[in-house]
């Protein structure tokens, strides 16, 4: 199995990944779990505000509901980008077109990293929080290994010899 192959099923895992997870976040909102088992949006609201999920919700239900259509719409967001950027993985970038090293490069960094800053501003971060790290690793290593600067573009002519033939 070539580089390129290797890469591009490392970043198709991470990649999927995503997509499911924003699936998850978007259709199975209350039941998408967060540090200490609690669901995510609650997780995050209790770490952001030191408050409670559920008094919120008692206390200002359209406030409460405003927040889980936002939360799902940033899971729509994943899905798509992780559908995209899969897309990439597998046609362009394993064809070896440089936009698409460069599109998953930056895509993914953005994606990823914005995910865990979230996760460090709510001080929602557990276990499964973690494997942004891991997939940014992932497709970091793989873009490494594949990187389009890094690989000869030129042909190396061969030195020519007396009369004229090349050895």
């Amino acid at each position: 199995m070539n580089r390129r192959r290797v890469a591009s099923t490392l970043i198709l895992i991470v990649d999927v990944g995503l997509a499911v997870w924003g699936g998850m976040a978007a259709a199975f909102l209350h039941q998408l779990l967060g540090p200490g088992g609690q669901p995510i949006l609650a997780a995050g609201y209790d770490g952001f505000t030191g408050g409670s999920w559920s008094q919120l919700v008692t206390a200002d239900p359209m406030s409460a509901r405003y927040m889980e259509v936002l939360f799902r719409m940033y899971g729509i967001f994943n899905l798509a980008f992780g559908l995209m950027a899969a897309a990439v993985a597998v046609t362009a970038f394993r064809r070896g077109e440089r936009w698409a090293w460069w599109a998953l490069l930056v895509g993914n960094t953005l994606t990823l990293v914005s995910a865990m800053r979230y996760d460090w501003i709510v001080h929602a971060i557990g276990p499964f929080e973690l494997t942004e790290y891991l997939g940014l690793a992932m497709v970091l290593g793989a873009l490494a290994i594949t990187a389009p600067f890094l690989q000869s573009t030129t042909a190396i002519a061969p030195l020519p010899t007396k009369a004229g033939v090349t050895g």
